[in-house]
């Protein structure tokens, strides 16, 4: 009973922290346009990335607990990569029309309204600050992700106080479009980071081909065992990861051998902490059914 109230509260938190990021994004993108800033405008851009993410996660927390259907057989736990694709192409959009706005800005600078971004600034700080500590308190790892994006967040706006605080002293207005490509520029590098490990999940290449190394390793080494091929290592969501592989086994098994065996092949897959494994025996002169 006390985990199903800690995944509530896991839950509660996110979504709270969505709510409250999201209500922020829409604040951002007019307070941007309002104090002419494309700083504000591009770290609106990055909040609304991380909404999306905030509120994808929300969801497949709600999800993930649902059990697997007809439709659905490994259950939702792969939507999480939908969800990182939708990101991508709204952060790249995103960036693309930002740069578009800066990069003219750099030739011809227009002096933001120091006072609003200032403001805003401080808000903002203030907001993500506190978004931030209530979900360090969760424990999920969806969670520890979440933070750290409103961590970044916070420095975020921190910078934007800075120049705000640079630009009510001096006249230097070419500093604002210099930040919002430097953040830019940061959110592009990010997404193409994460968008290449979303496609490596989508097209089930291994997670980690040490492990998988490993895996065969450790099941040839066993009695009885003469080779292993077929060896499937996939992941469903960069976290929970499926096995599937044909054992040959030296000789026709007892019903016993077969029974240490398989205990056996259990013990070794155990440190893996796979979420699905499918093991097939196969006898030293049995045709393999899949080529």
């Amino acid at each position: 009973m006390h985990h199903h109230h800690h995944h509530d509260t896991a839950s509660e938190r996110i979504g709270w922290a969505f709510f409250l990021n999201l209500c922020f994004t829409v604040i951002e993108f007019i307070g941007g346009v309002l104090t002419n800033s494309t700083a504000i405008l591009a770290d609106a851009v990055h909040d609304l990335g991380d909404s999306i993410s905030i509120g994808m996660a929300w969801l497949l927390d709600k999800f993930s607990r649902k059990d697997a259907t007809n439709t659905f057989t490994y259950g939702y736990r792969r939507l999480s990569l939908v969800g990182a694709f939708i990101n991508a192409v709204i952060l790249t959009a995103g960036s693309i029309w930002i740069l578009f706005e800066a990069i003219p800005r750099l030739w011809n600078p227009v002096m933001p309204m120091a006072e609003g971004m200032a403001l805003l600034a401080v808000f903002g700080v203030i907001v993500n600050g506190y978004a931030a500590f209530k979900l360090s308190k969760g424990q999920s790892l969806n969670e520890r992700v979440l933070n750290w994006h409103l961590l970044e967040d916070v420095l975020g706006w921190v910078a934007v106080l800075v120049v705000s605080i640079v630009l009510l002293f001096v006249d230097w207005p070419i500093l604002d479009p210099l930040l919002s490509i430097a953040f830019t520029l940061f959110i592009l590098v990010n997404v193409i980071r994460h968008l290449g490990s979303t496609i490596k999940l989508f097209v089930q290449a291994s997670p980690d081909p040490e492990i998988y190394q490993q895996i065969h390793k450790k099941l040839v080494a066993l009695d009885l065992v003469d080779n292993a091929h077929h060896l499937h290592f996939w992941s469903l969501d960069g976290e929970r990861h499926v096995l599937t592989a044909h054992i040959v086994v030296s000789k026709e098994l007892t019903s016993t051998e077969r029974a240490v065996l398989k205990e056996k092949i259990s013990e070794q897959l155990a440190e893996f902490e796979l979420a699905h494994t499918t093991i097939e025996l196969e006898y030293p002169d049995e045709a393999c059914r899949d080529h």
